[in-house]
């Protein structure tokens, strides 16, 4: 099986401008294709921008809105698939007792999430943040409840988190034991948090034994100052790809003979003992 080329689209678009930000994700892509990419990692919501505030439920849509469709149509015509973030707004309404619910706000549950569209055009798989940050995000999403969401691609099972979720060690765990090869991370990670894909990102691919593509913002956007930094972490710690502080489209492999080969080398998740790890899941701690 041939390494998979995989591209990272370290970018804040246009904030506000769905239009806008397609546009810049055409550009990307093909640059990508014409590289040999195939696969094209954004970062959290791209497809929008991320500092909405009160835009929100405006730009939110569902999973087979618009935007999956225009996205979808890009990866088809430059063969490869693409990772990006969005507002999604869920197609069932919510009685509005929930969190991310406020009063006098559009009571549909509405997530911060990011889909997977494959080569062809097809929605390969859907997740939704689950551990929110800070108090915009609470404000105006609802936390996802499928830690552990998965598609196939290229021979290898692709995960999915979004930016947070990767600072949580049994959240990366649940991933490896579910037999994720490469975790796409889509984040809006800020200052001073820089650390984070600096050190614990690597750290995360090496004790969990898979690659993960982890894919920031860059620079001012409204309250925010992305950091940049984005990486292609290997199993052995190791950053494949590594891009600065701008806006920037940097390339990594990801290889599943190396990856088998590191695997049968650690022995993390050989060596485990869960017996007695219960009390991280009992009432209480968890």
């Amino acid at each position: 099986m041939p390494p998979l080329r995989t591209a990272l689209l370290q970018s804040s678009g246009r904030p506000g401008s769905v239009a806008g930000n397609l546009k810049v994700l055409d550009e990307a892509a093909a640059r990508a294709g014409d590289a040999g990419a195939g696969l094209l990692v954004c970062p959290e919501m791209f497809l929008t921008g991320y500092a909405l505030g009160g835009q929100v439920p405006r730009l939110a849509e569902p999973a087979d809105g618009p935007g999956a469709a225009a996205v979808a149509e890009i990866a088809v015509r430059h063969g490869l698939a693409v990772l990006y973030g969005y507002p999604e707004r869920d197609s069932e309404p919510d009685s509005g007792d929930g969190p991310g619910d406020g009063p006098g706000r559009d009571r549909e549950r509405i997530y911060n999430a990011a889909q997977l569209i494959g080569p062809d055009g097809t929605r390969f798989a859907n997740y939704r943040k689950t551990h929110l940050f800070g108090g915009f995000e609470r404000e105006w999403f609802t936390p996802g409840e499928r830690p552990v969401v998965q598609a196939e691609l290229a021979g290898l099972r692709i995960g999915i988190m979004i930016c947070y979720d990767v600072e949580f060690p049994e959240n990366v765990r649940s991933h490896a034991l579910a037999g994720t090869d490469l975790l796409l991370v889509p984040t809006a990670q800020m200052h001073p948090f820089q650390f984070v894909p600096e050190s614990v990102v690597p750290v995360r691919a090496f004790e969990n034994q898979m690659y993960v593509a982890y894919v920031n913002r860059t620079g001012q956007e409204g309250e925010f100052e992305f950091v940049g930094l984005s990486c292609l972490a290997g199993p052995d710690g190791a950053a494949r790809a590594r891009a600065g502080r701008s806006e920037e489209l940097v390339f990594g492999e990801v290889d599943g003979e190396l990856l088998s080969a590191s695997r049968a080398a650690n022995p993390y998740l050989r060596d485990r003992r869960p017996g007695l790890y219960t009390s991280l899941v009992r009432a209480g701690h968890s």
